[in-house]
Formats: C-alpha cells, sequence, structure tokens
C-alpha cells in the first residue's frame, strides 16, 4: 500500500470584490454590479446624484452575491458632463473607482450596432472585470485632479470663453450692418457713430435694427469689462501668490516667446497637476502624436490623433509659431528651418506641428529640471 502523498500550501483565500458600473446621466442613473465572470450582473437603476440610493444599492447587492458587509467595491464611471464630484463621493465611502475617458472605450465596428444605456452599462462592467485581471490597456484612465487643481483652472478657461462670446457679438453686429450695406468698426464710440449712419437711400437705420445693435454692443462691452477684470486678477495673482503653480507660470514667462496666456495655460492645463515620466506622455496628453495606418501592403500616416487637451494642443501649435520668431537661434527652430523650412506651405504646416510637440516636451524638461531648451534665449530683466 502506498503512502499517502500530502501537500502544504500556503495559499489564501482571495478576496471578494463587488464591481459596480455606472453609466451616468441627466435623470437617471444605471448601475451594473457583479462579483466577476460568468455571474449575471445585478441592473438597477437609481435617480440621478441620488447618493444615499446609490450607497443602498451596493448594500443590496453585497447580501445578494453573498458579500460581508465590509466587502471591498472596485467602481467605475465615464468623464462626462458630471465631472469629478462623484469620484471624490466614493474614494470617502471607502470604495475603489476609475474614471475611464470615453473615446477609448472600444465598440463594435458594424455599421449598426444596439445602443442603450443597459448595454453601454453591460460593457463597462466587463471592462471592468478585465480591467482587474491584468487588461490594463483595455482603456484610458482619466487622472482626476484634486479640487484645488480643478478650481485654479477656471480662470483662464473662462477667459477663453469670454472671448468666444466677445467675438461672437463683434462678428453679428458687423453681419446685421453688412445686410444693409455698412461697414463700422465695433470701437468704444460705436454707438456715437451709430447714430450717424445712413442706408443706401439716405434714411435712418430702422428701429428695431439700431435698437437691435445697441443691445448686442451693450452685451460686447459687458463681455470685455469681464474680460479686463479676468486678466487684473490674473495679474494681481502673478504679482503675489506663493503657490508652486504660479512659480512654474514665471519660470515659463522668462523664456522669449513664451507670454501669459501660453504660460498660464500651459501651467494651470497641463504642468501643475500631472506626472508625466516620458516624452510620449506630455506628447500624447496633448494630441500631438502620430497615428500611423499599416495592413498588408498598405501604409500611411494620418495625422495627430488629437486625441488629448485640445486647448494645450491649439496653444503649442501658435507657440511654435512664436518660437520660430523669437528664438530663431534656438536648436529646435534651426531643426525645424533644415527640415521643413524650404518645403512649401503644407509640408511648413506639418513641420510646425512637429515642432510644437517637440518643444512642449523641452518645455516640461525645463520645468522639471530647469535646463533651458538648447540655443533658447531668456528676457532680459
Amino acid at each position: 500500500m502506498e503512502p499517502e502523498t500530502t501537500r502544504n500550501t500556503n495559499d489564501t483565500p482571495q478576496t471578494q470584490y463587488l464591481y459596480i458600473a455606472i453609466e451616468l446621466s441627466n435623470e437617471k442613473w444605471k448601475l451594473g454590479m457583479t462579483v466577476g465572470f460568468g455571474q449575471k450582473p445585478r441592473l438597477r437603476e437609481v435617480d440621478a446624484r441620488d447618493t444615499a440610493g446609490l450607497m443602498q444599492e451596493i448594500q443590496l447587492a453585497k447580501r445578494r452575491f453573498g458579500l460581508e458587509k465590509v466587502a471591498p467595491v472596485r467602481g467605475c464611471y465615464e468623464a462626462g458632463r458630471d465631472g469629478f464630484w462623484l469620484h471624490r463621493f466614493l474614494l470617502a465611502q471607502g470604495l475603489t473607482n476609475l474614471v475611464v475617458d470615453s473615446s477609448s472605450i472600444e465598440v463594435n465596428r458594424r455599421r449598426r450596432r444596439a445602443k442603450s444605456d443597459r448595454l453601454d452599462v453591460g460593457k463597462l462592467l466587463t471592462m471592468l472585470l478585465r480591467y482587474y485581471r491584468g487588461e490594463k490597456k483595455v482603456w484610458s484612465v482619466v487622472h482626476v485632479p484634486s479640487v484645488e487643481e480643478e478650481d485654479q483652472r477656471q480662470l483662464q478657461r473662462e477667459l477663453i470663453a469670454l472671448r468666444t462670446e466677445q467675438t461672437h457679438y463683434i462678428n453679428q453686429i458687423k453681419g446685421l450692418l453688412a445686410s444693409q450695406g455698412m461697414v463700422l468698426p465695433v470701437q468704444k464710440d460705436f454707438l456715437t457713430r451709430l447714430e450717424a449712419v445712413r442706408l443706401w437711400d439716405g434714411s435712418p437705420l430702422p428701429k428695431a435694427l439700431r435698437e437691435r445693435l445697441q443691445r448686442d454692443h451693450e452685451r460686447f462691452e459687458q463681455v470685455r469689462q469681464q474680460i479686463a477684470g479676468l486678466k487684473k486678477e490674473r495679474e494681481e495673482i502673478l504679482r503675489t501668490s506663493t503657490a508652486p503653480a504660479v512659480e512654474q507660470v514665471r519660470q515659463l514667462l522668462r523664456l522669449k516667446g513664451i507670454g501669459k496666456e501660453s504660460a498660464w495655460l500651459y501651467v494651470m492645463e497641463f504642468f501643475s497637476w500631472r506626472a508625466f515620466h516620458n516624452r510620449w506622455e506630455v506628447g500624447s496628453l496633448a494630441g500631438l502624436t502620430p497615428t500611423p495606418y499599416q495592413s498588408g501592403e498598405s501604409s500611411r500616416e494620418q495625422g495627430v490623433s488629437k486625441a488629448g487637451n485640445r486647448r494645450i494642443r491649439t496653444m503649442a501649435v501658435e507657440i511654435a509659431w512664436d518660437w520660430l520668431r523669437f528664438q530663431s537661434e534656438s536648436q529646435l527652430s534651426r531643426w525645424y528651418v533644415e527640415r521643413f523650412g524650404q518645403g512649401n506651405s503644407r509640408i511648413r504646416r506639418i513641420g510646425i506641428v512637429a515642432l510644437a510637440r517637440r518643444l512642449l516636451v523641452e518645455l516640461w524638461k525645463y520645468l522639471q529640471t530647469g535646463a533651458i531648451p538648447e540655443g533658447a534665449t531668456l528676457k532680459s530683466a
């Protein structure tokens, strides 16, 4: 009789998690909960922003799946209009949560595909399980800023919005005047000069049109004053604040070709609250990375991904043109001239995007190490 074979193991029971995906909308939130693959998800619905109802459903799901009340929970939802407040709430309740980039979620490529909140939450739940099974590239996880970091972006974003609104009023006023065959600059004396405007036959402007132009100009002046107030507030912050982010703005302002608009935007939107590890992450987050397309014998370049921060991407291209003008002796400017300077306008525009990406990486290195981009000069005191 052969002796029994025994084996000692150090295996420990695996922790059981409750996985929850939340599909957000304005009226209702769709919840999908499970404990793993092969288990039919528990689907529930709560009123939007009803955090008490959400936590109650989580406890009911734990009871349904036979988990302890203190069993850990892993959740996710898509980044969108609701922002990050829910993420902060879930963390405060002791849950683990991911905010995922909606555009990184894989979809069926058929011409017609079924879509509903029920299907979406099921898809999110499946991808959440895959993520924690080791498929870290199944989607892109959003880096959530702190409340302070998120708040310091508001000033510049409001300025951008107000400038867009200001341009809207200018174009609207000019369009109304053009419809009557007139051109009148939108300046401080606009209302005074408007009274003297006459139509092609010498008659005054129609009453309703004149009153509309006056109201549009009043709104334009209000927006202009708000822009001036925000700029004044920004100047005061730059002059008095000792915050690390403001110090980074001052550091960028020492370089020729970098102004207050670009320095503030770069820091508050990009550099001050993100921990970049390499230049590829910098270019990727700005949406300035190439997107090659290769299939069999077919190989072509589709341009930059445009998957990152559009404000940074727009500013990066604008500053690249300024860099050529104000830092013409720098290594980056010489590289651009040698490689793209002799090409046609299309080639130069392609080259400026490449320059924008390289310059963004150099500015990141400059803020991290203090190393000035090669050949670049600082502003005089």
